[in-house]
């Protein structure tokens, strides 16, 4: 009985809800189905006017770089006896040299292609550095079809944002709104000019989707030279070409500049990533008066702390950040920072791991004289750092084509001298030490994260020179062992564990 006035149920709210869908039941409250399509609809129409509005701000961006390069061959090598014996004959060369000259110098013209967004009437274009990059040549297409010559008035590596000029005067612009109020799952909108001029069309392309994450950071992944954190993620498509426009939420504020794709193949597979608003402002300004955006530097380097790390040097949490290497005459050295310190705190803020120091540390104004407390051999310190600007070459050490003989594996290691010659090869700061050649995969060396190229510098807080060195401690080495490497602190467990 409980089954059939079960089923009669269903089936009276079955043909309720037909009724209500098809419009016969008058005067009835409007089913869940109309509020969907009347939340559809808004959500449609925001869409729409958002590109109306925004879309007339973004522009697409065509460079031009030349460059010229220098001939070394001959003109005898496209001469009909290339690849005859006459061709490396050397009377032969000297003959169509001396009758025909060298070949003359080459150019050769790179063309790019991004987006823009107008920052204001009087036609400053925020954009990505990396779309202007290089450029001899910069042509900026506005929606309505117009072309300019762009002039850049600023640029910064490190946030791969810059800012042009047009002489144009009176156009529609977006204001950059609060990145710090957007939430996960918020729709947003990308526009941008995929493929550019290839589409032959002057006006922007508009896609949708949602906020998937806050806080992104690639890392290296895309270049060592920019600052690839604390990025907006978002399925929104963007395409190349996209990279320099604006993301907007649907309020038509812009939340973002749209910076790169996260794909396998080079073209869009659902993740997008974009500079957050707040950060861009911070800037945007200094790059239309032309001047150049400073970071503050502590002089170290630096990692987070693993659960093995803080146990071994007596963290109560992987809260923090391990100082690897103080740098020479850095402020960090000047002010009294040691290798193996974990930094807790900067300027009163606590601190984590690497991406808020680093964050932080950028933020601070050059100059500035900053408390950092650290904990060293399990007391708590504090340390008076007066902020540096960092300095623009720092760069990461290259290892690829090593050949010389290796030692036997030790946990999984293999390593070998460190040469003077192979110190200036490389372009390694250390001069002694040994360089690790090959990391077993599965081994105790490679669960403890050791790479290839790094040089190891410590076993157990006894000194590495040199292959020597390295054999006689390891020859007593028991237990866990801690290693100091060029990158940082490991702990390389037993074999036996």
């Amino acid at each position: 009985m409980k089954i059939r006035s079960l089923l009669l149920g269903l089936s009276f709210l079955a043909i309720g809800v037909c009724l209500g869908f098809f419009g016969f039941a008058e005067g009835a409250e409007p089913t869940v189905l109309n509020k969907s399509e009347t939340v559809s609809t808004d959500f449609e129409n925001a869409v729409i006017k958002v590109a109306e509005k925004a879309g007339k701000a973004v522009v697409s961006i065509s460079t031009e770089h030349t460059e010229k390069i220098k001939s070394t061959k001959r003109v005898y090598r496209s001469s009909p006896f290339r690849g005859s014996p006459f061709e490396e004959n050397d009377s032969f060369r000297s003959f169509f040299d001396d009758f025909f000259g060298e070949m003359p110098d080459r150019e050769f013209k790179q063309s790019g292609l991004g987006s823009g967004v107008i920052i204001d009437a009087e036609g400053y274009i925020l954009t990505n550095e990396h779309v202007i990059n290089g450029a001899d040549k910069i042509t900026v297409n506005l929606p309505d079809g117009r072309q300019f010559k762009g002039e850049v008035k600023g640029r910064d590596e490190r946030s791969d944002l810059a800012v042009i000029k047009i002489n144009a005067h009176n156009l529609p612009f977006i204001s950059l709104g609060n990145s710090d109020d957007i939430k996960i799952g918020q729709w947003v909108v990308a526009i941008g000019n995929p493929f550019g001029f290839a589409m032959q069309n002057p006006e922007p392309t508009v896609t949708a989707g949602v906020i998937g994450a806050l806080h992104r950071s690639l890392g290296n992944m895309l270049s060592r030279d920019r600052d690839y954190n604390d990025l907006i993620q978002t399925d929104a498509a963007i395409n190349p070409g996209n990279s320099g426009g604006p993301l907007v939420n649907l309020k038509g504020e812009v939340v973002g500049i749209n910076v790169a794709i996260f794909s396998t193949s080079g073209g869009y597979q659902g993740v997008g990533f974009a500079i957050p608003a707040n950060r861009a402002k911070r800037i945007m300004t200094k790059l239309k008066e032309g001047k150049k955006i400073l970071y503050g530097w502590l002089g170290i380097t630096v990692q987070d702390l693993t659960e093995d790390l803080a146990g071994y040097f007596g963290a109560s949490s992987k809260n923090g950040v391990l100082v690897a290497k103080v740098l020479e005459d850095g402020p960090a050295m000047k002010a009294g920072l040691k290798d193996k310190d974990i930094i807790k705190s900067f300027g009163g803020k606590t601190i984590n791991n690497v991406k808020e120091l680093l964050d932080s540390v950028g933020k601070a104004e050059v100059g500035s004289r900053v408390k950092v407390a650290v904990l060293r051999d399990k007391k708590e310190m504090v340390f008076e750092v007066v902020i540096s600007e960092r300095p623009s070459n720092l760069t990461s050490d290259s290892f690829e084509g090593m050949e010389e003989k290796s030692e036997p594996s030790w946990r999984g290691l293999q390593v070998q001298d460190l040469s003077p010659e192979m110190s200036r090869r490389f372009g390694i700061e250390e001069r002694a030490g040994v360089l690790i050649t090959d990391v077993e995969p599965g081994s105790p060396a490679d669960d403890s994260g050791l790479n290839q190229g790094e040089i190891i510098l410590e076993i157990n807080k006894q000194p590495v020179k040199n292959l020597a060195d390295y054999k006689r401690i390891i020859k007593d080495s028991k237990g866990n062992c801690l290693i100091r490497t060029s990158r940082g602190f490991y702990v390389i467990k037993s074999e036996n564990k």
